[in-house]
């Protein structure tokens, strides 16, 4: 019994040092992940261009400092009103899971941040989905997937027009 409970700790403690040795995403991997997808690329490593539908996306890496992120522009910050200032806010609380509503350089954008040598290629491609339906339901469900954290006091309050102007 001791040699089975003693087997199991070493197990234990080693799984996370055998998974991380077989992970770390770095930018050649990353680069081959989305490339591998047909995810047509522009620019160089550690700063792409990604096309994904109608959408261009951001995707920049930081090696050194372990970061990745990934974004897309929505719509000038003055084109929007406090209403949808704050339907974004409660968005990445309630519906935005992974993706995020920001602020950058004047745009509302979709983001994504992540450490990068712990990023996995299912999360990296699952992250792009997210960025992009974020940023298309702006103005309507505020969501990056069809998970809603809250009930429906919260989907009802996401109903509203697609644009409005601040005032």
């Amino acid at each position: 019994m001791l040699k089975i409970v003693s087997i199991a700790v070493c197990l234990v403690l080693l799984y996370p040092l055998a998974a991380g040795a077989q992970q770390k995403m770095n930018d050649k991997k990353l680069e081959k992940a989305l490339r591998k997808e047909g995810i047509q690329l522009e620019g160089e490593r550690g700063s792409w261009l990604a096309y994904q539908g109608e959408r261009v996306l951001l995707v920049l890496t930081d090696e050194p400092n372990n970061r990745m992120r990934i974004f897309t522009p929505i719509v000038a910050e003055r084109e929007i009103g406090a209403t949808q200032m704050e339907r974004m806010l409660h968005a990445n609380f309630h519906s935005a899971l992974d993706a995020k509503y920001s602020i950058y350089e004047g745009y509302v954008v979709s983001v994504f941040t992540h450490p990068l040598r712990e990023l996995t290629t299912p999360q990296l491609l699952d992250a792009l989905q997210q960025v992009v339906n974020l940023a298309e339901t702006f103005g309507t469900t505020y969501s990056s997937t069809d998970l809603i954290f809250g009930g429906e006091e919260e989907e009802e309050d996401q109903k509203e027009p697609a644009r409005e102007k601040r005032s």
